[in-house]
């Protein structure tokens, strides 16, 4: 017998008020929901644990998703933020000493932001503790269960990124 969980109560309590209600479907979108809200809360607390602010965490995880180095143009677009927002938070990060700001060796006018260790060290460490609930939670299935899941959540997508021509969800 398959365990059950949260949401099946919660389809059970709803059936009778919405005789149209697809069970099936009611269950797989409220686990969906259920199980971001669960990984955006392992976010937080990874957050926490590594002494870091949202702002913080992103823009550090976009300039380790550039090698760890960037013009801070380039951050700016990465995090549609304003060149002055960047500065500001730029400024914070590197008086923790998580990123260094240098001039660039092939243009004097530039500056390029670097990751240090310790901002790396700090990243990669709340990466680990998202990275290590999210394989805990997916890892109740096996690879090929994974593999398919994986698929059918892309064709999900495809479909709510065609929604009206819009392209982002």
């Amino acid at each position: 017998m398959e365990q059950r969980d949260w949401t099946d109560g919660h389809v059970e309590r709803w059936k009778p008020v919405l005789p149209g209600l697809d069970p099936v479907v009611e269950g797989a979108v409220i686990r969906m929901k259920k199980i971001s809200v669960h990984l955006r809360r392992a976010r937080e607390q990874s957050l926490v644990d590594f002494d870091l602010d949202r702002q913080e965490f992103d823009t550090l995880h976009k300039l380790a998703g550039r090698g760890g180095v960037a013009a801070p143009s380039e951050l700016s677009a990465d995090l549609d933020l304003a060149p002055a927002s960047v500065t500001g938070r730029l400024d914070a990060l590197e008086k923790r000493g998580f990123v260094r700001r240098t001039q660039s060796i092939t243009d004097r006018r530039r500056v390029v932001v670097e990751l240090t260790e310790a901002g790396r060290s700090t990243w990669q460490g709340a990466m680990d503790f998202l990275g290590g609930e999210e394989h805990r939670l997916l890892g109740v299935l096996d690879a090929d269960e994974r593999t398919r899941l994986n698929d059918m959540l892309r064709r999900i997508m495809v479909a709510a990124e065609d929604r009206d021509g819009v392209g982002r969800v």
